[in-house]
């Protein structure tokens, strides 16, 4: 039996997920998030055999809360369902450590199918959003100008921050933030930057030039 844990911010979703989902015999879903904090909770927690994951969430979205569960769970694949197919969402996903993407209006049979075979360490990628994946793959991750773009305005000042060696709690005094909402921030950038922890992070941001001397010890 396949332990799901559903993750999306509409109960409605989930709910006739479940019913979907557990028309199967091959799967049991033992329980539901609505956003992506408590989906990390939810995992620690229920110990889940998959996530199958919604990607835009209020506070910490799919591609965020992706990237979290894989630091507390390497081993735990996260499946995305989503209704977004645009370049952005796709990379996002896929830079988290997805293990596979589906969109929302996939048949019940494909949606079972992918997750029997994502549990068994196949990777399942809807057909209209396969192409992106692989050119990404194929590309590599963007170039420095390029994966600096990413980055919001605030994103580059807590890199900045972060790289200089300060902990969550010191970021968010110097930015005059919620220290929360600076841990999501931190959650982001691991996500977009590709990475699992602060160490790797601060290694590509002074590499690839999105820090600095002058900005990081201001």
């Amino acid at each position: 039996m396949i332990r799901v844990l559903i993750v999306d911010d509409q109960v409605i979703v989930c709910e006739g997920l479940k019913v979907v989902l557990e028309a199967s015999p091959t799967i049991r879903v033992v329980g539901m998030a609505h956003d992506g904090a408590k989906a990390v909770e939810s995992v620690q927690r229920l110990e889940p055999d998959l996530v199958l994951m919604d990607l835009k969430m209020p506070g910490m979205n799919g591609a965020q809360a992706t990237a979290a569960i894989r630091r507390v769970a390497p081993a735990l694949p996260v499946l995305v369902l989503t209704t977004y197919d645009d370049d952005e969402w796709i990379l996002d996903a896929v830079r988290a450590g997805a293990a596979g993407y589906l969109l929302k209006d996939s048949r019940r049979e494909d949606l079972v199918a992918a997750i029997e075979g994502t549990v068994a360490g196949r990777t399942h990628v809807d057909p209209s959003v396969a192409g992106r994946v692989f050119a990404f793959l194929r590309e590599g991750p963007p170039a420095r100008g390029a994966l600096a773009a990413t980055f919001s305005e605030r994103e580059r000042e807590v890199l900045r921050l972060l790289a200089s060696g300060l902990t969550n709690a010191a970021i968010a005094d110097r930015l005059a933030l919620a220290e929360g909402t600076v841990r999501n921030h931190v959650t982001a950038i691991l996500a977009k930057l590709g990475v699992a922890d602060r160490a790797q992070a601060t290694a590509i941001a002074w590499r690839d030039g999105l820090v600095g001397p002058s900005r990081a010890e201001e």
